[in-house]
């Protein structure tokens, strides 16, 4: 009722770990100049300090990796154990970084609704009376938020691509690589090891299978009509 005295501007500051149900405001109220605390709903904490925990120790082990990747390299690939390690560590930061992500859009997207100007108009006694009118200067910005969710998903696969990598270092893969390049000599030795047979003419007249191929074949009479068999 009091215009010209009241203080009809309300700025609301909400940020990390975005515990909304404990973000308050004084906002005005209509019978004797008095104001009124007001609280936002929701808590949207677990998903952000979810995704930041995962930024956090994804970061630590890239500066320990690039570490042993650099200068330690040898000792890196002298037990077949490390490279195993490294690969399981490496998938379970890519899961990890699509569960996260996912997880802090979807609370990102509540918390963009919980805050939303018309929203919080509901929440004040003051904006329910149909004599007030209550409207907003300016939303909140999103920009920093958006990238934050853009950067997630990311390094989810920038992690997901780098299991192939990892794996090729591990004893699986390299034992996979030696079966395969095994396999072609194998082969290569069985059909060697076969000559080929080609059956000839003895001078009695009978067939034989055990001929050699560079040997010429004979024929020849002797009496009779010559007979054939065949010696397995």
């Amino acid at each position: 009722m009091e215009k010209a005295s009241s203080n009809l501007s309300i700025g609301i500051d909400f940020g990390y770990p975005f515990r909304l149900h404990q973000v308050a405001f004084e906002a005005p109220m209509c019978e004797a100049m008095r104001r009124e605390r007001v609280f936002l709903s929701g808590d949207y904490s677990s998903s952000a300090e979810f995704f930041v925990t995962i930024a956090v120790f994804s970061f630590l082990y890239s500066l320990v990796a690039t570490v042993v990747y650099i200068f330690y390299l040898n000792k890196y690939r002298e037990n077949s154990q490390r490279p195993l390690i490294d690969f399981v560590v490496t998938v379970v930061f890519s899961f990890m970084w699509l569960v996260s992500s996912s997880a802090w859009a979807k609370a990102l997207s509540d918390v963009k609704v919980a805050t939303d100007p018309d929203e919080v108009q509901l929440l004040i006694p003051a904006c329910k009376d149909p004599t007030n009118k209550c409207g907003s200067v300016h939303g909140p910005r999103w920009s920093g938020l958006n990238t934050s969710v853009v950067f997630g998903f990311l390094n989810f696969v920038l992690w997901a691509g780098n299991i192939w990598f990892v794996f090729k270092e591990t004893s699986w893969h390299m034992g996979g690589s030696r079966l395969a390049g095994s396999a072609p000599d194998k082969q290569a030795g069985t059909f060697d090891q076969q000559p080929y047979n080609q059956g000839s003419f003895d001078h009695s007249g009978s067939y034989s299978t055990q001929g050699s191929f560079d040997q010429p074949s004979e024929y020849s009479q002797v009496g009779g009509p010559t007979s054939y068999s065949n010696q397995m």
